[in-house]
């Protein structure tokens, strides 16, 4: 479980193709510490854009990962490119820790796309592609992660939502540099889901 608060930009250093996945290799300097208390294990789960993997195997600032076929097809990690790519990461929560964003269980629901940027420097507001049958799991004023960060709705349609930045996310995540035609992780509200699971299952009962 995550909360959507992007601790650090990773930087996409290798990536090595295990048919039939890939293995990543993201550079993670803060993630290494001489307290082992705080140093990354193997086994430990990070999200990755939003999408929770494995660390597998660590060599200092490297932290490798095995993505399958099925995660690199249905998120954007099939895309990164060793060299240029940075992605959002975020360490797993630990019992006792605070609770900033939201719960984010690093399942990603589908894949949007960035269709509009307008920019109110330092701020920018942002406007994404949503899957319909995500669309009623999606509300203004609520929760959704994007690429894994937490972020608060604006405006919602059938087939797209809104989001303003504030300069910090800006600066701390890859959405400051998301250009129109970049394909972003979605992962709705966890209650959400249970909300329309429940009113499905409602409507079923009602039609019986």
């Amino acid at each position: 479980m995550f909360t959507g608060l992007v601790e650090t930009l990773g930087n996409v250093v290798n990536i090595v193709d295990q048919p039939p996945g890939k293995r990543l290799v993201i550079e993670a300097p803060l993630f290494r510490d001489s307290n082992p208390d705080r140093d990354v294990k193997l086994g430990d789960s990070i999200a990755i854009n939003g999408c929770c993997l494995t660390v597998i195997a660590i060599n200092g600032d490297q932290l490798a990962f095995e993505a399958g076929q099925e995660t690199l097809s249905r998120t954007n990690l099939g895309e990164l490119i060793p060299g240029e790519s940075k992605v959002n990461l975020e360490r797993s929560l630990a019992v006792g820790d605070r609770m900033g964003g939201h719960y984010v269980t690093g399942h990603i629901d589908g894949v949007g796309q960035l269709v509009e940027r307008i920019d109110d420097p330092p701020w920018a507001n942002l406007k994404f592609s949503l899957p319909e049958s995500l669309a009623d799991q999606v509300v203004s004023k609520g929760s959704i992660a994007i690429d894994g960060i937490s972020l608060t709705v604006v405006d919602v349609g059938n087939d797209y939502f809104t989001v303003a930045l504030i300069p910090h996310t800006l600066d701390v995540t890859t959405l400051g540099k998301r250009a129109p035609g970049d394909r972003i992780n979605l992962e709705t509200d966890l209650l959400a889901k249970y909300v329309q699971r429940s009113l499905h299952l409602r409507d079923c009962e009602t039609n019986s």
